[in-house]
């Protein structure tokens, strides 16, 4: 099969595009024919190299996978070859004690495709029978690939962990990430007012395109001024961010009186500063966030089917420019997901 991989952490240059061999089934899984794949920043993070992140090499990237069933492993019931499928990235091991209690985002081996294991930058891609999702008929494989990893965390991030309810206010940050686009569609739909941080005129235009109430330039003012004023000096009841070290301390000071900051991502450091002073006499809670068990996925990817929730695509690539697809994304120009079509 033709497969995007690396032989070796890196940067752009060790990406190859070549053969590799057709991956084969193992019990309780099946082949999927790749339609698309779409590409997150963790493919970049894998690709450099992370601390205490063991692949197997050649490795393969690509964690969001739709397509069609090739093969079937042994003891796979319920599928058929020539299904349509849209693939959940996580992966848990169904045994441990966050599994029997239905939490297996919290699996004691949790583990993403494109990760820990081969990906679906090739023509085929090996995965667990239990992570596939019927695609209905009419919807399109580049949009499905756009939106598992980051509807799902996403979802988890704010209906699950911060329990945002109709009429709360909230403020994303990166706003024009794949996160915070699926953050900002789900926000709305659950009846929040949203603040959302971006920067650059064409990112504001598009995050209010997305339905965003106040859009704020960072490059242009001090996000926690706009909000302080817009609120009335109340501040948000949620803030969902992914930025890390560098604003990680403003983001705590727009919160109000029992308002709930939930973090999903280190960017720029995880060194954060937290005054427990300001936390407990406001009463704020920090949460921890990451993707979602199959409930939350299969919710959230119903919406989505439903066009209640919208992925947003980039551009759709051939597998033969994935060098160019991890340029683009490296150089930070990108407002959606890049798709790649074997």
């Amino acid at each position: 099969m033709k497969a995007a991989f690396f032989r070796q952490h890196g940067g752009p240059e060790v990406l190859e595009v070549g053969e590799l061999p057709d991956p084969r089934p193992s019990s309780g899984e099946v082949v999927v024919s790749v339609r698309a794949a779409a590409m997150n920043h963790l493919d970049l993070w894998v690709r450099r190299g992370l601390p205490g992140l063991e692949v197997g090499m050649p490795h393969i990237g690509g964690s969001d996978i739709s397509g069609v069933i090739d093969e079937l492993g042994d003891g796979v019931e319920g599928w058929s070859p020539g299904d349509r499928v849209v693939v959940n990235p996580g992966l848990w091991c169904g045994t441990c004690e966050w599994c029997a209690c239905g939490e297996h985002s919290l699996c004691e081996r949790y583990g993403i495709i494109g990760e820990h294991v081969a990906g679906g930058f090739a023509d085929k891609a090996c995965v667990p029978a239990r992570n596939l999702l019927l695609l209905p008929s009419e919807y399109e494989f580049s949009l499905a690939a756009a939106a598992p990893l980051v509807f799902q965390t996403a979802w988890r991030a704010l209906m699950t962990r911060a329990a945002l309810q109709p009429g709360e206010t909230i403020l994303i940050t990166g706003a024009s990430g794949g996160v915070s686009t699926a953050a900002i569609q789900i926000a709305k739909l659950a009846g929040a007012t949203v603040f959302a941080v971006t920067s650059g005129d064409e990112n504001v235009r598009r995050v209010q395109e997305l339905g965003a109430d106040s859009v704020i330039d960072r490059q242009m003012e001090d996000f926690t001024e706009r909000v302080w004023r817009e609120t009335r000096k109340r501040g948000v009841d949620v803030v969902l961010d992914s930025v890390g070290e560098a604003i990680f301390e403003a983001c705590l000071r727009t919160l109000a009186p029992t308002g709930r900051l939930v973090t999903y991502g280190a960017t720029t450091g995880d060194a954060g500063h937290l005054s427990i002073r300001r936390t407990f006499w406001r009463q704020i809670a920090v949460l921890g966030s990451t993707m979602a068990n199959q409930a939350e996925f299969e919710r959230v990817m119903g919406l989505v089917f439903e066009g209640r929730l919208s992925p947003i695509v980039d551009t759709v690539l051939s597998l033969d420019r994935a060098p160019e697809a991890y340029e683009r994304l490296e150089a930070g120009s990108v407002f959606g997901k890049i798709i790649l079509a074997p």
